[in-house]
């Protein structure tokens, strides 16, 4: 069954999941409204989400309704609103999420002994495009995915500008909306360097799509924390409790292997586990070295 939110900043919502015996608290006439990141393309998070979903409406007792967004500014914008009781973030959207709109981080994906996941950000280019070392990308075309996305856009300009480099003025950019885009902007020559960050690798790896030796890696951050789950901090006491204990303990185990390996790139044992706000310092750090301001990001 497909979903629509009114809100024109959310794509169309892309499951219905309907638990066995509702609970007296759930909100807003008895559904939850789950916002997801647009960090994979739809044909291969809509499947996974959907499952998410049903463990999340079993354990609340809570219609749940997942919408995919259609930027990470929507999905903040969407919380904003009051139209999402729950989301994941990017660690940088969580982090707009948090100051504007009430956002709480309170779980996040991790391994069977509960050690949260990381990834990485990077920055490739392709043989033969005259760019052998990050200094070199000065004045080529870069890809981006998302102003307010983490990997996709900030470390990677943190990078640039560790290098010298303006990451507006010293590239021409290309922001192409999200992580597999900006793959494919790379890997078809559309541009000369680009962010791909270690989830998309995988996510190619298990689509067949990428060759190692079709591409030149520049620069790889250190580790990163993986996006948090985060709750609006008005609900209702009674049923935010709730949904957070349900959050922060949900087994996702029993998701098939491919579709773990597709979130994080490794299976066996996903679950979420607890995490607070000042997890994601490490990114508001980052920020403040480039002169950014969550509150003007669009």
């Amino acid at each position: 069954m497909k979903n629509r939110l009114t809100m024109p900043c959310l794509a169309t919502g892309l499951f219905l999941t309907t638990a066995a015996q509702a609970a007296t608290d759930c909100p807003d006439g008895g559904v939850v409204r789950f916002g997801v990141e647009p960090f994979e393309t739809a044909s291969k998070l809509v499947p996974i989400y959907d499952k998410i979903g049903a463990l999340m409406a079993k354990e609340l007792g809570c219609e749940v309704k997942v919408f995919i967004t259609t930027s990470y500014s929507a999905e903040v914008e969407a919380m904003r609103a009051g139209k999402l009781e729950a989301g994941e973030f990017s660690p940088f959207s969580y982090i707009l999420a948090h100051q504007l709109a009430k956002a709480e981080a309170v779980a996040t994906l991790a391994d069977r002994n509960g050690v949260p996941n990381t990834y990485t950000a990077g920055i490739v280019t392709w043989p033969g495009s005259g760019i052998t070392t990050l200094a070199q990308v000065s004045g080529h075309s870069f890809g981006y995915s998302d102003p307010a996305s983490n990997s996709g856009h900030l470390f990677p300009a943190y990078a640039l500008k560790k290098a010298g480099i303006d990451p507006d003025k010293g590239v021409k950019p290309l922001y192409s909306g999200s992580h597999t885009a900006s793959f494919e902007a790379l890997r078809n020559h559309k541009v000369e360097a680009a962010e791909l960050n270690s989830q998309q690798i995988e996510s190619s790896k298990i689509s067949g799509i990428y060759n190692p030796s079709d591409f030149v890696e520049l620069w790889r951050s250190g580790p990163i924390p993986l996006d948090p789950i985060a709750v609006r901090a008005d609900l209702e006491p009674a049923f935010k409790a709730r949904l957070i204990k349900v959050l922060q303990n949900l087994d996702l185990n029993s998701l098939p292997e491919q579709d773990q390996k597709l979130m994080v790139g490794a299976a066996a044992g996903l679950r979420m586990v607890p995490i607070t706000d000042a997890t994601y310092d490490v990114i508001r750090d980052v920020a403040k070295t480039l002169d950014i301001d969550p509150s003007t990001m669009k």
